[in-house]
């Protein structure tokens, strides 16, 4: 006879931070595809583990709003560690990525959390 364990519930909260985590580990990734000091074996750790934690997330927050906030996080980002490496951004990018993040912000505070 085999014992199932009772899946334990996500939380709106460790949702949330599953999704904040992955958007940190998207940067990672996608980061590495450009620059070389991030190994190949970080970068696929990182790719896989983010898209993990975004999945587990959506079960709990709407696909939508979990893929919106993951993606944006990685293109503010990635913007970010251009702008650093590259040795600069311009200003109409830093207003762009400044309403990219206002919409994220947006969407975090009108979720309800819930199934779709």
């Amino acid at each position: 006879m085999r014992v199932e364990k009772e899946k334990k519930s996500l939380s709106v909260n460790r949702a949330w931070l599953y999704v904040l985590l992955g958007g940190g580990l998207e940067i990672v990734w996608a980061t590495g595809f450009k620059y070389e000091a991030i190994p190949s074996l970080i970068v696929l750790i990182a790719l896989l583990v983010s898209f993990d934690l975004i999945i587990r997330a959506a079960t709990v927050i709407p696909i939508g709003t979990v893929y919106a906030v993951f993606a944006g996080m990685g293109t503010i980002g990635t913007t970010v560690v251009e702008g650093v490496m590259e040795g600069g951004i311009l200003p109409l990018k830093v207003v762009v990525i400044l309403f990219l993040l206002l919409c994220i912000i947006g969407l975090k505070t009108t979720s309800k959390g819930g199934k779709v």
